[in-house]
């Protein structure tokens, strides 16, 4: 679109939507940088307050778009943006020594507390991360070996190939969306976790610190399965002794439902996410962002496997659900919300999120894992 100047022939302008998708930034973030004077419009409407950007700004843009991704303060871009090119590059390397440092120390810092953790009593109430509500699980009966009732779907959907893959086994259930030149790195990483646990890696008896080393060990495994330069995200849920250990990287994602509330209990690792999660994005702009599927931490073949981990109580009732992003990048978290929390068992759960993803046009592969703790 043309901007009044645009029309006569002084510049091109452009809108501030049509700007914010060819910057890679987003119009909140425009307004931001123009209320900071980092990125002042080329125009404003005195009437309407509308903003208009110059072509010639989008080097600038795109500059700053870059240097927000790694976390870089706003009056330091305003630096770097101001300087030639050799004195930006000498500031870039300065800031990248620092964020190396800085990164050093917090390192330090929790290593040292995980040891101190790791060797302390353990409670006699398991840990929940996550769920924000109290977990009153004293007068609960002891969960050694809960009951499951388990159903998995998994759909091609649009794609010519099928890169998801689920994994139902004893205690362990996984959902993967593999990515890579060769295919099937999914598959290849939940037969990896399944050869892991007929192996007796996770043993039941374990619990506390033992039982994320064991699951750790499971997803090493699975990511050595992977060829070099193969990846595939992993979601993965582990029953040990009534507490579920969750272990994830990629986005994927697992749900759990309780007395019909649903709680997500994995964070996804997306460029997208961390724009969200640093206020640049909201929620809405993220289900729409071209850079959702942009993964900025994978289980990838060659290097160590480094999940998130969370640990749960379990309680009977509880339903667990995980999902690829052909499920919950395709339904709306309402709609998803009301499927998972339906009254309906494991299986008839798990074939209406198909049949909605379906109705949405899946485009994508899906897979879904529903489990439920009787």
């Amino acid at each position: 679109m043309d901007g009044p100047a645009g029309r006569s022939g002084a510049t091109r302008l452009m809108s501030i939507g049509d700007f914010a998708r060819a910057s890679g930034l987003t119009p909140k973030a425009l307004r931001l940088y123009d209320d900071s004077g980092l990125l002042e419009p080329a125009e404003v409407d005195p009437h309407t307050g509308y903003r208009w950007y110059a072509e010639q700004q989008l080097a600038r843009a795109r500059l700053v778009a870059r240097l927000r991704l790694v976390g870089m303060p706003l009056a330091r871009i305003r630096v770097v943006a101001g300087l030639g090119p050799a004195a930006a590059v000498a500031e870039l390397v300065s800031y990248g020594r620092q964020l190396s440092a800085d990164t050093a120390s917090a390192r330090a810092l929790l290593t040292s507390l995980v040891d101190e953790l790791g060797h302390a009593p353990d409670e006699e109430t398991p840990m929940s991360t996550d769920d924000p509500r109290p977990t009153p699980d004293h007068g609960s009966p002891a969960l050694p070996g809960p009951t499951l009732r388990c159903a998995a779907r998994l759909q091609q959907g649009g794609r010519a190939t099928q890169e998801d893959a689920v994994l139902v086994g004893t205690r362990l259930v996984a959902v993967a969306d593999g990515v890579g030149s060769a295919g099937g790195s999914g598959e290849r990483a939940v037969a990896a976790l399944a050869a892991a646990e007929r192996d007796g890696l996770l043993d039941d008896r374990l619990d506390g610190a033992a039982a994320l080393g064991a699951v750790e060990a499971v997803l090493a495994r699975a990511a050595a399965a992977l060829a070099p330069g193969d990846a595939t995200t992993l979601t993965a849920l582990a029953l040990h002794a009534g507490q579920l250990v969750v272990a994830h990287v990629g986005d994927s994602r697992a749900h759990l439902v309780r007395e019909g509330r649903l709680t997500r209990l994995t964070h996804d690792h997306t460029v997208v996410q961390t724009l969200v999660d640093e206020g640049r994005l909201t929620t809405e702009e993220a289900r729409s962002d071209e850079r959702r599927v942009q993964l900025n931490r994978a289980l990838e073949g060659g290097r160590p496997a480094e999940p998130d981990l969370a640990v749960h109580a379990v309680r009977p009732g509880d339903r667990l659900v995980l999902t690829t992003d052909g499920v919950h990048g395709r339904v709306g978290p309402a709609v998803l919300a009301d499927l998972l929390a339906g009254n309906g068992d494991p299986q008839e759960v798990a074939d209406a999120v198909v049949a909605a993803v379906e109705a949405a046009g899946a485009e994508d592969n899906l897979a879904v894992v529903v489990v439920d703790v009787a």
